[in-house]
């Protein structure tokens, strides 16, 4: 039988409303839409020459006041010399004592070995660079200051005067790229140099080479991982 109109009137409104949304179900939500991250570019950064009267006294780790390695690809084919600095006129450099914004520089000379006895290099090979030639660090920098740089005298004498080394900021890693110049001269030494807001948390293997056609990994002084905890020292009182 159906249901005359005075019936209708005698239903609650919920009753009503279910039976609307039977009759009209609400659309689906919408699926999201899937975006994808880039990553940043590299930032190519000024770089300014290396200048050692700039650098006080250097820090003395569980090592001593510098840490030497070895870049390895079927033997070692460079060395790197480290060490972290204070600013000229601090003398001893004890991160324990001094204020919390000073700035740490680093400094690595790496060289190149020497060439293997009985090799010769002809005139027409010298000025070629045919493979990548670049110094990094091969984890972000914690507490990076912006100053980097390397010694352009060095580089002048190790990849001759027409040369160019472009430093650059990528995904937080240093990067001294090689783009223009000669072959890397074996025996040869080039300074690079950075700065960081924080002292070294320990040596680490972060640090990597490719020049002559190889690849390595070495060690040397690291800034930790995490940004270490401020201190507060009481007046006329040394931190222990």
């Amino acid at each position: 039988m159906r249901p005359t109109p005075a019936l209708f009137a005698l239903l609650p409104p919920i009753v009503l409303g279910l039976a609307a949304c039977g009759t009209d179900p609400a659309p689906p939500a919408p699926e999201p839409t899937p975006t994808s991250q880039v990553a940043p570019a590299p930032r190519t950064l000024v770089s300014s020459d290396f200048d050692p009267a700039s650098l006080g006294a250097r820090i003395v780790g569980p090592k001593g006041p510098q840490i030497e390695s070895e870049f390895t690809d079927d033997g070692a084919f460079a060395k790197i010399v480290s060490y972290v600095a204070c600013p000229a006129g601090i003398d001893p450099c004890d991160p324990a004592t001094l204020p919390a914004d000073l700035k740490y520089t680093y400094v690595h000379e790496v060289t190149l070995a020497d060439a293997a006895p009985g090799a010769t290099s002809t005139p027409s090979a010298a000025p070629t660079m045919p493979q990548p030639l670049l110094f990094s660090t091969r984890r972000p920098v914690t507490g990076f200051a912006g100053a980097i740089g390397y010694s352009r005298e060095q580089a002048a004498a190790a990849l001759g005067p027409d040369n160019d080394i472009q430093t650059q900021v990528d995904a937080d890693r240093l990067v001294w790229r090689v783009t223009k110049g000669q072959a890397w001269k074996p025996g040869t030494t080039i300074t690079f140099w950075w700065q960081s807001k924080f002292a070294p948390g320990g040596p680490a293997r972060a640090y990597r080479l490719e020049a002559d056609g190889k690849s390595g990994i070495a060690t040397g002084p690291f800034p930790p991982a995490t940004p270490p905890e401020p201190t507060s020292t009481p007046t006329g009182e040394t931190p222990r």
